[in-house]
């Protein structure tokens, strides 16, 4: 039998030292992680997935599977948004929007439901079980975790304007909610709303998510989003905060540098912290893992709110 030359021996002991600093590096990052896993058992989080991240992608289902396997308690909020728009134009309509809110009428909210409860949250549901972990789709036709008021706008000249069937969350089934959790199963909750006259209500899907984050008292609140998070510069991608609180976040909004399609969520993130959740995050979806990353690691990979 030939023995190896002396060359392949040199490239077989570094083949096995590279592999043997990785082994290192993972051993690292588990030690890293392991505080956080102790504080963090037990605790509910809340979760709101959209863009590239609703979409059951394995990197994000793989995060909440971890999630349960350490203890803690995620609670699944998604939006549904492109789906929906996809979905009515199918219908022979355009989507309509009033100061970026979208009208809705009563077949709009059938067209909504159709695709958040029938089409959305199935799927996450199923992707999530598919990864190994245990999930449960709650919605008005399952458990009814959410009751709603409807939402008006008034224009400069103080008129209300009617958006049809669409709602804030006014109270949230704490209990129903905390019982799926207790049975160590992940609720994966659709933002329609039921409303007093026990009418469908369309509720955004990061205002839901606060509501029920600080309805919980949910350790923590996490957007998973299509943007690395917040950044101190709008012109530079460089300048992301990891950590903010919450007058900084005031006076960022007041001097524009938060704006536009972050503002809302912003917002949901100050309304779940003075309702009693304890942090909240803006997070890329994008990014695999991120949602592992966020938490588990000392710096994190987007921005944290706090009080």
């Amino acid at each position: 039998m030939r023995q190896p030359t002396v060359p392949v021996i040199l490239m077989l002991n570094r083949l096995g030292a590279i592999r043997m600093q990785d082994a290192i590096t993972k051993a690292k990052v588990l030690i890293e992680a392991l505080p956080y896993v102790q504080r963090f058992a037990g605790r509910t989080f809340v979760i709101k997935i959209g863009g590239a991240s609703m979409t059951g992608e394995d990197d994000v289902m793989q995060d909440m599977v971890f999630l349960q396997h350490v203890g803690v308690r995620p609670v699944v909020v998604h939006g549904g948004g492109p789906f929906i728009s996809e979905r009515i134009r199918k219908s022979g309509r355009e989507p309509r929007f009033i100061e970026g809110q979208r009208y809705t009428d009563e077949e709009t909210i059938r067209l909504v439901e159709e695709v958040l409860i029938g089409k959305v949250n199935v799927e996450i549901v199923d992707a999530v079980n598919a990864a190994g972990g245990r999930a449960q789709g709650l919605h008005r036709h399952c458990q009814n975790p959410l009751m709603g008021s409807r939402k008006t706008l008034r224009n400069p000249s103080g008129e209300t304007i009617d958006l049809g069937l669409v709602g804030d969350v006014s109270a949230v089934d704490i209990e129903g909610i905390r019982r799926v959790c207790e049975a160590g199963v992940a609720p994966v909750i659709a933002p329609v709303a039921t409303g007093p006259t026990g009418e469908p209500l369309n509720v955004n899907a990061d205002s839901a998510a606060a509501a029920i984050a600080g309805a919980l008292k949910a350790e923590k609140l996490v957007f998973m989003t299509d943007t690395h998070g917040i950044w101190l510069d709008p012109a530079d991608e460089g300048s992301l905060a990891s950590s903010l609180s919450e007058r900084e976040i005031e006076d960022m909004i007041a001097s524009g540098v938060i704006s536009g399609g972050m503002l809302p969520k912003v917002r949901a993130c100050l309304l779940a912290l003075e309702k009693g959740a304890g942090r909240a995050h803006i997070i890329d979806g994008r990014l695999p893992h991120s949602l592992l990353l966020e938490i588990f690691t000392d710096r994190g990979v987007g921005t944290m709110i706090v009080r």
